[in-house]
């Protein structure tokens, strides 16, 4: 059975614990260093942004590099620099065109071409990680992605046609830094200027976590289950952000009937998300931030089909575990060490994104974490 790069990619992320302890470890590890950026700014305002990147970031470097990096490293700092201008030009009209009209776009000029030198200087800096793995690679005890990336390609050296690759590999291995580590930060971030928005509900979190887990020990995902309230506030955090309002590209593999049409075999489709995360036949205010949403009238968590923000269909994002994950505890560990507050009044404040295209990007915004 042939193994494609995007499944090899989703089974190595699981056996390195997406799901399991080991990734959670990471996260409540590199957590501490967030933390401490946060204290840094003795409850002046400051922008979250970069620290919020750095954190989400490292959690997928500790995964894909095997290590992390200080957020002043200069390397990391001009990898983070990359990625911003790509979600910057993706979601210009330009990227959008090109998102949707490649073909024709990848033989004209315009603005759109400069994104490729960004993702060029992104390969370059996972093909420089690829070869420090390749001096120090033992195939019996691989640490990261890469050392199993490199591992496969070992075993099917002989074999003409085999897709483990190094072009797949630097494909893939960018493919996961840049899905990893964007949209699960920008949903974080969006998810903090929400509850700055909302105090009130702020403030019902901060109480869930005080019952449930305390001051002292470190959230961990088992928590979540015990937290019906937190767990309905970062599923509306998701649902109301709409982060991707239109899912990558798919391809009808076969002829498919859809209510009056025929959709013809290799059709490509773009499964448009917000027409169900904002279906106001499930969800009674769409267009209005409201964890009850997501909970019964007695107060337990309320599970819907409708909420999809890691796309549709078999081929979803491979990331979901991760992220879904990451965006729990982040938000869990930074509001039972804060509170947040706004430099603003919370009235004032706009929630509306604005980029939004390929991602819907939050206005800046400052706050005061203020410790508890």
């Amino acid at each position: 059975m042939v193994t494609s790069p995007a499944v090899f990619s989703l089974t190595t992320l699981r056996n390195f614990g997406m799901g399991k302890r080991s990734i959670e470890e990471r996260i409540q590890e590199e957590s501490d260093y967030l933390l401490e950026e946060f204290n840094k700014t003795k409850g002046a305002s400051f922008d979250p942004t970069f620290m919020l990147s750095c954190s989400v970031s490292n959690n997928i470097c500790s995964i894909v590099f095997g290590k992390r990096y200080d957020y002043n490293d200069k390397k990391f700092l001009a990898l983070m620099n990359n990625m911003d201008n790509i979600i910057e030009m993706t979601n210009s009209t330009w990227g959008q065109l090109y998102h949707m009209f490649s073909n024709i776009l990848d033989y004209l000029p315009g603005p759109h071409n400069k994104i490729f030198a960004e993702f060029d200087a992104l390969k370059a800096f996972v093909a420089e990680e690829v070869k420090l793995h390749q001096a120090s690679l033992d195939p019996n005890s691989p640490q990261d992605f890469i050392d199993c990336f490199l591992s496969k390609m070992q075993e099917e050296k002989d074999r003409p046609n085999s897709i483990f690759h190094m072009k797949n590999l630097i494909t893939s291995t960018f493919d996961l830094f840049i899905a990893g580590t964007e949209t699960t930060s920008t949903t974080i971030r969006y998810g903090l200027l929400l509850l700055l928005k909302y105090p009130k509900i702020q403030e019902k979190v901060q109480e869930e976590i005080d019952q449930v887990i305390g001051r002292s020990r470190k959230p961990c995902v088992a928590d979540r289950t015990q937290m019906p309230y937190t767990d309905a506030v970062v599923h509306e955090i998701q649902r109301f952000i709409s982060l991707v309002p239109v899912a990558l590209p798919h391809t009808v593999t076969k002829d498919t009937s859809f209510r009056d049409y025929v959709i013809p075999k290799g059709t490509t489709i773009f499964p448009v998300l917000t027409s169900v995360l904002h279906d106001s036949k499930e969800f009674a205010n769409p267009h209005e931030f409201n964890p009850e949403h997501f909970l019964n009238k007695d107060g337990t968590f309320r599970k819907s089909d409708f909420f999809m923000p890691f796309s549709a269909g078999k081929r979803i994002c491979p990331g979901e575990g991760l992220a879904r994950m990451e965006i729990f505890l982040l938000i869990v560990i930074i509001l039972q060490n804060f509170t947040l507050k706004s430099v603003v009044n919370p009235q004032e404040l706009s929630i509306t994104p604005t980029l939004s295209g390929t991602v819907n990007v939050p206005p800046a915004y400052q706050l005061c974490a203020v410790p508890r």
